[in-house]
């Protein structure tokens, strides 16, 4: 009820997957950084104070408090987060509390690039930039996404690829899911 729905239930029936990933973990980086830090200054603070400044001390401990609840407000919303691309569209859906959901057609992109920071090549991520014709979409910079190559890969065999190829592919993987789902079932 409370929880935001899956990312799938927004895919038309004609339309498959290729691609649901949520952004990598480095994107949580600055925000752990800060409420570390943050909580280890109201410790230290309070444990500097006297013991007469009760009051101050209070309002320390409530502070941090309120930083650890707030990372764990940032790290939920990076959880829900989520990118699918499908054979015609990008869907990425946000939010805990309000539900937002950024769609761009697959027809629409004219150009892409992927960037990858230093940082980025160590611990696995990148950014994506798709763009298209003539318009700033919503999804036109999506950062963090974790193995860049593979997605831009598969990106490109979509916008640029051989259509017939993918239709044949799609039904042969369609065909060994459901031969793998009936010895499943016995």
């Amino acid at each position: 009820m409370f929880a935001p729905r899956d990312p799938d239930e927004y895919l038309l029936d004609t339309e498959r997957r290729v691609i649901r990933v949520r952004r990598h973990w480095a994107c949580l980086v600055w925000e752990t950084f800060e409420a570390i830090a943050l909580i280890a200054i109201c410790v230290m603070v309070s444990y500097v104070l006297p013991p007469a400044l009760w009051a101050v001390q209070n309002i320390l401990w409530y502070v941090a408090l309120f930083v650890v609840l707030r990372f764990a407000y940032q790290v939920i919303e990076w959880w829900v987060e989520r990118l699918v691309v499908t054979d015609k569209r990008f869907v990425m859906t946000t939010g805990v509390w309000t539900t937002k959901v950024l769609m761009m057609p697959i027809t629409k992109v004219t150009d892409l690039t992927y960037e990858r920071s230093f940082w980025g090549r160590m611990l696995g991520y990148g950014t994506m930039i798709v763009e298209s014709a003539g318009q700033i979409q919503a999804l036109n910079r999506i950062e963090y996404l974790p193995k860049p190559e593979e997605f831009y890969d598969t990106i490109s065999e979509l916008v640029f690829g051989d259509k017939q190829k993918q239709a044949e592919r799609f039904s042969m993987i369609k065909a060994q899911r459901a031969a793998r789902g009936k010895r499943v079932a016995r």
